[in-house]
């Protein structure tokens, strides 16, 4: 038996409950795939980006499984979804709006971060907006799982490195293993290892967030189980890396470097990491307390009728609007750059004066107008590498700070070993490269009017200036020199920057600001 409510039909089951028959969905779900579509088309270069970084990174290769998963948490709610009405809600464009004003920052300021997490919003939002509030929240965790869809934890490698470091150390010297360590390098008789940001256990533990995330709301109600377990599941790879670091450094000293990592790959690669999340699994398996028949959620408590309704076909052209704008907003001040001279002429210095450079080190910029890379020596001895980069302007590819790009390119043959004291307001790094060759690099930046070494200041400054105005040329300055019998790289290159002058003018100089 069948009625009318406005122009949605219900049905009547036997037990009397009125439910939305399923043809109130349809239209709903259309103008929801339509309007997600749409805003895929509109922000296409950004998704192939993610779908590039999900297939090749090893450390998001995780990314991938989070839209099937995503879609089966929403099919384990379908029975409950049965009995709601999707009403289109107009405050649900908030979200689009933050999600649109996070692409249009990331995209100003060069953070693929934001970018990304803007794209993720958006779509987020349009469910909301198109599907209304009841419906939302029926699915308030798939919307929030989709967010781990985003690349995110970069920031945790270098942390992870110095845990994993602080953590092998002792234990090899408990098993009798003579190493020492300098920085991320551990060296013992036989050989040296690299514990790279590859092996600092941050893919692990991102992953093993997004897999207790799920088994926290799958299998708790109790929150405080939830909080417990997802606790273990981001301690346990962080101590079970350590032990992997152990053993592969290990079984090098009893055997060879090269068996050792061949081994460590396939067995972390492959087994390893399985065997923990079983492991993890295990452990909380006897603290389950959601029976595997319990809905997900009430559907009678989700019966509420919306205020701030609106058209479901205008709530989509709304979506894809906002969309849109923040994509022409970002398009209108995408041409703002900034003449470069042809050439960057290299200065001259009092007291020093040019040799052959060596290609044994330099930085790497390939967004860069106009790049400079020189040596200097002086009287006593001293030798010290000048580069420069000049950028007109950056955006998606021309950044001036970001991932593999600068001092250390990724898969570098070059290796950090720690930070040293800033000098001169610059910062200053140690690395180490083929032949255990030592150098320490002292690096600037100037965007704006701003002189600075921090990368997250750079980001905040290019951000002011694309959106607001101002110099929209970026430079980086590098000073650098080996350590040579003789000669200390500190005081050499702390003589070479006080001849050298201010930063800030050396920069509008090569930018061609300056005369």
């Amino acid at each position: 038996m069948t009625s009318l409510a406005g122009e949605r039909a219900y049905a009547i089951d036997p037990g009397h409950t009125v439910r939305p028959a399923a043809t109130a969905w349809l239209d709903p779900l259309a103008l929801l795939a339509a309007t997600v579509a749409g805003l895929l088309v509109l922000f296409r270069q950004d998704l192939a980006v993610l779908a590039r970084i999900w297939w090749t990174s090893t450390t998001f290769g995780h990314c991938l499984f989070i839209a099937p998963v995503v879609g089966w948490l929403v099919w384990q709610r379908r029975d409950g979804l049965a009995r709601l009405t999707p009403v289109s809600w107009l405050p649900g464009l908030l979200l689009v709006a933050v999600g649109s004003f996070a692409w249009v920052t990331g995209d100003a300021a060069g953070v693929a971060l934001a970018r990304h997490l803007g794209l993720v919003l958006m779509v987020q939002g349009t469910v909301v907006t198109i599907l209304g509030p009841n419906v939302a929240r029926a699915l308030l965790f798939p919307i929030l799982y989709a967010g781990f869809l985003v690349p995110f934890g970069e920031g945790l490698e270098a942390p992870l490195q110095r845990v994993t470091v602080a953590m092998t150390m002792p234990l090899l010297h408990l098993f009798g293993v003579p190493a020492t360590v300098d920085g991320v390098l551990i060296t013992i008789p036989n050989g040296y290892f690299e514990v790279a940001e590859a092996c600092s256990g941050a893919k692990f533990v991102l992953a093993m967030t997004a897999y207790g995330a799920l088994v926290a709301n799958v299998c708790f109600v109790s929150w405080r189980r939830r909080v417990v377990f997802m606790a273990v599941a981001l301690v346990v790879p962080v101590l079970a890396n350590g032990v992997r670091a152990f053993g592969t450094i290990y079984a090098a000293y009893r055997t060879s470097v090269a068996q050792a990592t061949g081994l460590d790959h396939i067995v972390y690669g492959w087994l390893f990491f399985g065997f923990v999340m079983a492991a993890v699994l295990a452990v909380g398996w006897r603290w389950f307390d959601r029976s595997p028949d319990a809905p997900m959620f009430d559907p009678d408590r989700l019966q509420a009728i919306p205020r701030w309704r609106v058209d479901p076909v205008l709530a989509g052209m709304l979506v894809l609007t906002l969309a849109a704008g923040g994509l022409a907003w970002s398009g209108a001040i995408a041409h703002r750059s900034q003449a470069v001279p042809d050439r960057i002429a290299a200065p001259v210095i009092p007291g020093w004066h040019r040799v052959a450079p060596s290609a044994a080190w330099e930085p790497y910029y390939p967004g860069a107008d106009r790049t400079l890379f020189v040596r200097y020596a002086d009287a006593n001895g001293a030798v010290v590498d000048l580069a420069v980069a000049v950028f007109g302007s950056q955006r998606e590819g021309k950044e001036l700070v970001g991932f593999g790009i600068g001092v250390l390119r990724a898969e570098d043959r070059w290796v950090r070993i720690g930070d040293l004291p800033d000098l001169a307001g610059g910062s200053s790094l140690r690395i180490v490269g083929p032949g255990r060759i030592e150098r320490e690099v002292v690096t600037w930046y100037r965007v704006g009017d701003t002189v600075t070494h921090a990368g997250s200041v750079v980001k905040l400054e290019t951000l002011r200036v694309r959106l607001l105005g101002g110099p929209q040329r970026a430079v980086a300055v590098h000073v650098s020199a080996e350590q040579r019998p003789g000669h200390a790289p500190r005081t050499d290159l702390a003589r070479f920057v006080a001849a050298l002058g201010p930063i800030d003018r050396l920069a509008d100089r090569s930018a061609g600001v300056l005369r």
